[in-house]
């Protein structure tokens, strides 16, 4: 046979081939037997190299015709096969929208978040208002200004890391209350805020300390406050916290900013009062540590303590959140845990 109609047939039977294709993979295999480097068309056109010179270009041309139309050919037949599985696949993965919804995993606040809630609503309905304040704070605000100046021993127990000499991570949240105090305008009325946010300290991590933790601070200015009016708002805490039939002592103690200070404990949540291993066979637990405002203090910020004074109180709702909950390490409050933190679980 000769390579004309050689190549006449090859066209036809390729053509043929091509219409009873239904894959991909047939289309490839296909496309290698004609136009591969071991091919058929190959193969018939190598025959070239024994015609005359008169036939080549014949034979040429038809051969290059030949693999235009097989090209081409190749083409329609892939794009019928990709459209053809589209359509399927679409079809397969069409949406029923008359099944029923999958509800989404709510989510919800750290455990020391939740805690830190709690008591800011308790003190908004009580008629605080609640003062975030910087994190890198200056020494002044931080120490001096609350009573703390430069080479006072009870600085030894807040060491924090300094950025500066002036300027560091604040160790309480006292420097927003002297930032309140000093623009505060009390023709208006009392001052009563809290102030939350993290706080940093150089200490060593272990089970009850961290470098970084939570705090509250709270502070009420007015004309006749007493330490009445600071018991009474700790009691609502208490109770808020550990529930209605909780109690509270103050025991005296010793704070720069305030005078006089205590220690505040609340009645044992778990024994009632009567001793176990949570209150250390006592019956309390120590919560917070709270005062009267130092005049001092007053004096710093331009407020006259013979018109006005106050009490203030600071607490860590990392401690309250172990006590409250029984956790032993404070540490796993801030491993991401997400076993131990889906234990505490939003009220509500």
């Amino acid at each position: 046979m000769d390579l004309k109609n050689r190549l006449s047939e090859i066209a036809e039977t390729a053509s043929t081939e091509f219409a009873n294709t239904h894959s991909m993979e047939e289309l490839e295999t296909l496309r290698v037997t004609y136009l591969g480097k071991k091919g058929k068309l190959t193969q018939v056109l190598k025959g070239m190299k024994d015609l005359s010179a008169e036939e080549r270009p014949v034979i040429g041309q038809l051969g290059n015709k030949v693999r235009d139309e097989i090209t081409s050919q190749l083409s329609e037949k892939k794009a019928l096969l990709e459209k053809a599985a589209l359509d399927k696949r679409l079809s397969e993965e069409t949406i029923d929208v008359t099944l029923p919804g999958v509800k989404p995993k709510k989510g919800q606040g750290h455990v020391i978040t939740q805690i830190m809630e709690e008591i800011e609503d308790l003190f908004l309905g009580m008629g605080y208002q609640i003062v975030e304040g910087n994190e890198v704070e200056e020494d002044y605000y931080n120490f001096e200004r609350v009573n703390l100046p430069k080479n006072h021993p009870a600085r030894d127990m807040q060491d924090t890391f300094y950025i500066t000499n002036e300027v560091l991570m604040r160790t309480h949240t006292s420097p927003v209350q002297a930032r309140a105090l000093e623009t505060h305008d009390f023709s208006k009325g009392p001052l009563k805020m809290i102030s939350p946010g993290k706080v940093y300290r150089r200490d060593t991590d272990d089970a009850t300390h961290s470098h970084q933790f939570h705090q509250i601070e709270g502070l009420v200015i007015d004309k006749h406050i007493t330490m009445a009016d600071l018991k009474g708002a700790l009691e609502a805490l208490a109770k808020k916290m550990f529930g209605e039939d909780r109690e509270i002592r103050l025991r005296p103690s010793y704070f720069p900013f305030t005078e006089p200070s205590v220690e505040v404990d609340v009645s044992c949540f778990k024994c009632g009062g009567a001793g176990c291993s949570v209150c250390k066979q006592t019956g309390w637990i120590e919560i917070l540590g709270a005062g009267m405002t130092h005049p001092e203090v007053l004096r710093m910020s331009g407020v006259d303590p013979e018109v006005y004074g106050g009490f203030a109180f600071g607490m860590g709702p990392d401690r309250i959140a172990m006590l409250k909950y029984g956790v032993e390490d404070i540490r796993n409050f801030y491993l991401n845990d997400q076993r131990f933190l889906e234990q505490f679980k939003v009220k509500g």
